[in-house]
């Protein structure tokens, strides 16, 4: 299988960035994919609704689902995932991109944002998948996509942002643990994880990134695609980086994902 058309994807945080990136690269395909985000209103600093998202998954050629949802919210959730199989009849990916972000040490970290990010990252990714699930495990090919970093302890990713580690590594280990859980019921469940910083608009909301150095979210999204058309047993467990990904399938050359090939990309956080 090489291709998604007729899959019903659920992907969270999909109005911008690598969501939306993901999104748009299934539609080309011919997929049903549901929008699920908090964004109704354009914001000056992060572009990007539902509904502007929807749009441009219809006109890359999919059929869309726009679905106002913070996944902090298990009835919101649930209500999303009713919705999607309400009108496509079914569910066949989840993908957990939706992501909280706050880099700072301790002392300068609000506990309003460290509960932010331990209730979005950890616990939205593990609330997602509990309602998919039922609904994944009658897919004839089902995948659960969580966009997080292999698990590690080096106290090099901890001491500067003990918060957010916590966070990205809470996503991680649910991806281990529901592989584990289910590894006899035919879902793949797995990370994917940039080898290079992605250029979001998030990266507006932090100082001192040089985004000339960055990618655009179309090599993750690319090496998403390449995960998902796979068949369900092949893989489950796994931590992807989107270089090796892409490396498997073919593609050599990345020069054409990055802002300004001339520069030296950067490497992400969590990587040696």
């Amino acid at each position: 299988m090489d291709t998604l058309a007729g899959k019903t994807l659920f992907i969270t945080g999909a109005s911008r960035g690598i969501g939306l990136a993901i999104a748009l690269r299934a539609a080309r395909d011919g997929a049903n994919i549901v929008i699920a985000a908090k964004s109704t209103v354009p914001n000056p600093k992060l572009p990007g609704t539902i509904h502007s998202a929807a749009a441009a998954v219809e006109a890359a050629g999919g059929k869309a689902l726009a679905v106002q949802c913070d996944i902090r919210d298990e009835a919101a959730v649930q209500a999303a995932v009713a919705a999607t199989v309400e009108r496509f009849g079914g569910l066949d990916i989840l993908v957990n991109n939706a992501s909280a972000i706050w880099l700072a040490g301790t002392l300068a970290t609000p506990m309003k944002r460290f509960d932010l990010m331990q209730q979005v990252n950890a616990r939205g990714s593990f609330l997602c998948a509990q309602v998919c699930l039922p609904h994944l495990l009658k897919a004839a090919n089902p995948h659960i996509l969580t966009l997080a970093p292999p698990p590690s302890l080096d106290p090099k990713w901890w001491a500067p942002h003990t918060g957010y580690t916590l966070a990205k590594m809470g996503m991680s280990l649910v991806t281990l643990g529901l592989a584990a859980e289910f590894a006899a019921n035919g879902v793949a469940i797995n990370a994917l994880w940039p080898h290079t910083i992605i250029a979001t608009d998030a990266l507006n909301m932090i100082a001192g990134v040089a985004r000339e150095r960055c990618r655009r979210p179309e090599i993750v999204a690319d090496a998403a695609h390449a995960i998902l058309v796979r068949p369900a047993g092949s893989a489950s467990g796994r931590f992807f980086l989107d270089e090796d990904v892409l490396r498997e399938a073919g593609v050599s050359d990345f020069s054409r994902y990055a802002l300004d090939p001339a520069q030296p990309p950067l490497r992400d956080l969590f990587l040696d």
